[in-house]
């Protein structure tokens, strides 16, 4: 149906015009602020809603020009002003926030929102709409909160609502437009909780590799929980970490995609599945032992440091992730009870720092090619790369001599049979590690590097070629004379 052209065209803020809630964003950014401002929140709530929202509103405000908008209404919406219609903005979000968003679109003719003590939602908005325009008016909005407002109305615009208020609202209202959402389903989940990167705490099970105890079902069986653990912990911090960083990744030309960052996923849901994964960590984590809750614990406090500070500091941030990826090693050392050689040890800190550079000179690359000049959220720039370059690439000729140097010591000679194999792994690191800065300098370099060697068909080739090496060398007995 059309509409006649006087008739306002009223339009909802939260889960209508943008897919996120204001006000959820805004509690995050005042948490981000100062995590003791926690502690204000339930005083806050004493002054009523609008209080509430008018205290968040005067410590923090919404970039309006970050958040995601669906663009079918935006259209919608442009059409209609371009007929001459009047288009409201009717929300209950704090007027900041809709001053904010009216002046970033220049749509919108007049503007309803919560102020001075006063909660624009449900009957309250209704009212002002009357107040403002009569009876006369069309309605856009996105829940069953509507329902009031919507059958008032002389007609309605259906913004992404279910099936059952749809049906509610065709009953006593003519629809005059209608815009259907995709559902948020199972792997729009799944990514948010960055289940790929579970690959990364594949690295607990190099203690039980390099001890080559593999064949002992205990053993094994242990090191899958503390496995399963640790991603259900990894994916735990993954979303609150997505949180912390929203308006970066919406600044990011390939992280605004991320399921938080888009909204295509609410942040609700999503906080509500990291606590029961989180709980979940903890359960098999002491069915593993009470040692490896304390790694966990410790993984989860530099997860969390990093998260929060550390990775706003430059190098300190990729020293930091050097430290977790060995943090992993030395938990699985502590899952199956078996010691962690200092030569494991020093060999991780150069690889995952070689590593960690590659991760960061890769987002560096990205945004030189796009032609700017330097990280939002980190102290990173363009020209850091003449520093970082060498760095990442001497890092990883450091692992390299580390393990040429565990050749020859006699805890190596006594634990292979042919030990002089080995030097073999030693060209296929060079190789890798090589191969790995070359993709990055080329840009291609799109995931994290430990994801990007498990997808990346030459990185597996040579892996698994690395790790046979290792066990020939260690089972077999060959006559090599050197």
């Amino acid at each position: 149906m059309i509409t006649a052209t006087n008739t306002p065209l009223v339009v909802d803020l939260d889960g209508t015009l943008t897919p996120t809630d204001t006000l959820v964003e805004s509690i995050i950014k005042l948490v981000k602020q100062s995590p003791l401002n926690l502690l204000r929140l339930p005083m806050w709530l004493l002054r009523g809603r609008a209080g509430f929202k008018d205290a968040i509103a005067a410590h923090v405000s919404i970039d309006a020009g970050l958040l995601p908008y669906r663009e079918p209404l935006l259209d919608y919406l442009r059409q209609e002003k371009s007929r001459g219609r009047p288009i409201w903005l009717a929300t209950a979000a704090h007027r900041s926030i809709a001053e904010d968003v009216a002046t970033h679109l220049n749509l919108f003719d007049r503007i309803l929102a919560t102020e001075a003590g006063h909660n624009l939602k449900g009957q309250a908005k209704l009212q002002a709409i009357r107040q403002n325009g009569g009876d006369a008016f069309v309605y856009a909005g996105d829940s069953r909160a509507d329902l009031p407002i919507w059958q008032a109305a002389q007609a309605a615009v259906l913004v992404g609502v279910s099936p059952g208020v749809a049906e509610q609202v065709k009953r006593t209202v003519p629809v005059e437009h209608e815009i259907h959402d995709k559902r948020a389903g199972p792997a729009v989940l799944l990514k948010a909780l960055r289940v790929h990167q579970w690959l990364k705490n594949l690295l607990l099970f190099v203690p039980l590799l390099t001890a080559f105890s593999f064949l002992e079902i205990d053993k094994l069986v242990t090191t899958i929980l503390a496995f399963l653990s640790f991603s259900f912990a990894a994916s735990a911090t993954y979303v609150v970490n997505d949180l912390w960083d929203l308006d970066n990744d919406r600044a990011h030309p390939r992280k605004r995609h991320r399921p938080f960052a888009s909204a295509n996923l609410p942040i609700l849901h999503g906080l509500a599945v990291a606590g029961a994964i989180l709980v979940l960590a903890f359960a098999l984590a002491f069915a593993v032992s009470q040692g490896f809750v304390l790694m966990l614990l410790a993984y989860l406090v530099l997860t969390s440091l990093y998260s929060l500070v550390l990775k706003e500091y430059v190098l300190i941030d990729v020293l930091m992730l050097s430290l977790l990826y060995t943090l992993r090693i030395l938990a699985g050392s502590v899952a199956i009870g078996i010691a962690t050689s200092s030569w494991l040890l020093a060999f991780s800190v150069f690889i995952f720092l070689s590593l960690a550079l590659v991760k960061r000179c890769a987002e560096l690359v990205s945004l030189e090619q796009s032609g700017t000049q330097s990280t939002r959220g980190r102290d990173y720039r363009v020209g850091d790369l003449v520093v970082l370059w060498p760095l990442g690439v001497g890092a990883a000729l450091a692992a390299v001599v580390v393990f040429g140097l565990f050749i020859n010591v006699p805890e190596t000679q006594a634990r292979y049979a042919t030990p002089h194999l080995l030097w073999f792994v030693a060209f296929g690191l060079i190789y890798w590690l090589a191969r790995l800065w070359i993709k990055t300098s080329r840009g291609e370099m799109h995931d994290d590097p430990v994801i990007y060697a498990i997808k990346d068909r030459g990185s597996r080739v040579t892996v698994f070629g690395m790790i046979a090496v290792m066990l020939i060398a260690h089972f077999l007995k060959l006559d090599i004379a050197l």
